[in-house]
């Protein structure tokens, strides 16, 4: 018997090697791959939806935009090509949740610097404060990288319907020109324009289950 196991040991091995892979191989195409739900307009609370998109439950994405960095370059959906990137709304005087909001998106932009597939996008909601200075000198004081973060200001009425048409972050209180409230969600947008996930911007937990769906939304692009 000994005999017989010395003769045949490295064979007992190689199946057992075989065996671990073939169970490994099994158990991972068991466990279900994780997608991300595709948010449309129909999916979120009304009152963060213009009228006209109430009831839209499909091919939502984000609309095309022309708006004016911190740095006075023009950001346009071309410098999101091919990008992931989360997304939000803000204003650099705001004293309550923008403070907290802008020191997560940091938090963001530390634990994402070394992933050029994944960028960052915030929109002022105030762009007559926040001239192009005034988001320079927001964005040195907050450490913004100008290669992974965009701080933006424009039109107004342009960003206004961004938030409320495009990414679905802003309260009508009633929509107008001069009065939007915005929220402090997070959105996450996929490689074709699409919402994949909104984040409470204030909150540690939730910026850490955005930073698993990112990797999970990697996966699945």
């Amino acid at each position: 018997m000994i005999d017989f196991f010395r003769k045949y040991k490295f064979f007992a091995i190689f199946l057992l090697i075989l065996s671990a892979i073939i169970i490994t191989v099994i158990y991972q195409i068991m466990i279900p791959k994780k997608f991300l739900k595709i948010y449309q307009p129909a999916d979120v609370s009304a009152e963060l939806v213009d009228t006209t998109l109430h009831y839209v439950k499909k091919y939502h994405t984000i609309a095309d935009f022309n708006l004016t960095n911190q740095n006075g370059k023009f950001i346009t959906q071309e410098n999101y090509r091919d990008k992931i990137y989360v997304a939000d709304f803000f204003f650099t005087t705001c004293q309550t949740i923008c403070p907290i909001m802008t020191d997560n998106m940091a938090q963001l932009q530390k634990n994402l610097k070394d992933d050029d597939e994944v960028l960052l996008l915030s929109h002022t909601v105030t762009p007559e404060i926040d001239s192009v200075a005034q988001l320079k000198k927001y964005a040195l004081e907050k450490g913004v990288n100008d290669a992974k973060w965009n701080l933006v200001t424009g039109d107004k009425k342009e960003i206004y319907d961004l938030a409320r048409k495009s990414y679905l972050v802003a309260k009508d209180v009633p929509y107008s020109e001069n009065d939007l409230v915005h929220t402090e969600n997070f959105v996450l947008v996929d490689k074709k324009k699409r919402i994949r996930g909104f984040y409470d911007g204030t909150d540690s937990a939730a910026i850490e289950k955005l930073l698993e769906d990112i990797q999970i939304l990697k996966m699945e692009e």
